[in-house]
């Protein structure tokens, strides 16, 4: 299986808990790459503007040519705390599933607060939320070329404006369950800090702190876990 996971420089931990968690849980090999600006070389030029709230708002969508447009993978923000075995994600890359481009949770829902984590801006539009975390049929998105990335207005990207309604398929709510902008759902199976993590002192008591601050001493203390 193959995971890609948004990495920004500010919110390293998130990153390492996260990449922790899935690997924990996993019962099929994993192959997981932080989506780091200082790694994609050439691929990315786009210029950062003062609407991107992470390093990885638009790198997500080089995932299929990362993976040569072949095969499955998987992107999901580095603010998410796995919780199940990434196998039960697996099983959906199959044939009955290969005519889809594309499959994501569909949120329906608006933002609560006018910025969040760091003070960032946090930006309002149809389909908030639905590109952090997707499960890419790579063939099918051949579109997302870097040429394309790097030039097409970021909405374009984050609504799914490079494939079309009928191949976005779509995941069980929880596979992406939004933290602080849900009801709380104990039976979440990938849970996103959405509006700031744990590792912020802001948040250190939001839903599931508890289950991350234990990941987090697993990850760094395994003898004493």
């Amino acid at each position: 299986m193959k995971v890609f996971l948004g990495y920004d420089p500010r919110e390293s931990v998130s990153y390492h808990v996260a990449a922790h968690s899935i690997l924990r849980r996993s019962s099929i090999p994993v192959q997981i790459t932080p989506l780091a600006l200082t790694n994609l070389g050439g691929d990315f030029k786009r210029e950062r503007t003062p609407l991107q709230s992470t390093d990885f708002s638009f790198t997500r969508f080089l995932v299929p040519h990362l993976c040569g447009y072949k095969g499955w993978a998987v992107f999901m923000d580095s603010d998410v705390l796995m919780r199940t075995d990434i196998a039960e994600l697996g099983r959906l890359c199959n044939l009955t599933n290969f005519y889809k481009a594309v499959f994501v949770v569909k949120h329906d829902y608006t933002p609560k607060d006018e910025s969040k984590f760091l003070g960032e801006r946090q930006s309002k539009y149809e389909k908030k939320n639905w590109s952090s975390v997707m499960l890419f049929n790579n063939y099918r998105c051949r579109k997302l070329t870097p040429e394309y990335i790097n030039q097409a207005p970021g909405l374009n990207l984050h609504q799914f404006h490079w494939t079309t309604e009928d191949q976005i398929g779509e995941l069980e709510k929880d596979w992406n369950h939004l933290v602080g902008e849900q009801p709380p759902n104990p039976s979440a199976k990938l849970v996103h800090f959405t509006r700031g993590g744990p590792w912020f002192k802001e948040y250190k008591d939001c839903e599931f702190s508890g289950e991350w601050y234990e990941e987090f001493k697993n990850m760094s203390h395994p003898l004493e876990a």
